[in-house]
């Protein structure tokens, strides 16, 4: 069951295949931890995208910490760590907060 946050949707292990894997939108999954300092930071830009990029591209976030399977089967060890999904497959790996116009550079190929 998904739960939704302002513009970005809580997955979890249970939807996440559900959500973003079967998902005809790109999904980019943010990986994050409620102590995480730099998550923190980021989830204000990722609100930001998400909402200026909707219906072109997803925006997803998982506690690693409430969701430690789907961080383990990705091989998230660092967080924030941002996975942008097209087609069920992971196409690019983002790790570390970043601003704005960073994110939106590294997303530009596929949305």
């Amino acid at each position: 069951m998904t739960e939704k946050t302002s513009a970005t949707v809580a997955v979890t292990d249970d939807s996440f295949s559900e959500d973003v894997l079967t998902s005809s939108t790109p999904v980019l999954v943010d990986f994050w931890a409620t102590w995480c300092g730099p998550c923190k930071m980021v989830a204000p830009v990722l609100e930001e995208i998400a909402n200026e990029k909707a219906g072109a591209l997803k925006v997803a976030k998982i506690d690693v910490d409430a969701n430690p399977a789907t961080a383990r089967d990705f091989q998230v060890v660092s967080i924030p760590t941002m996975i942008l999904f097209k087609d069920g497959a992971p196409v690019k790996r983002i790790v570390g907060a970043k601003g704005k116009a960073a994110l939106l550079r590294e997303l530009a190929d596929v949305v």
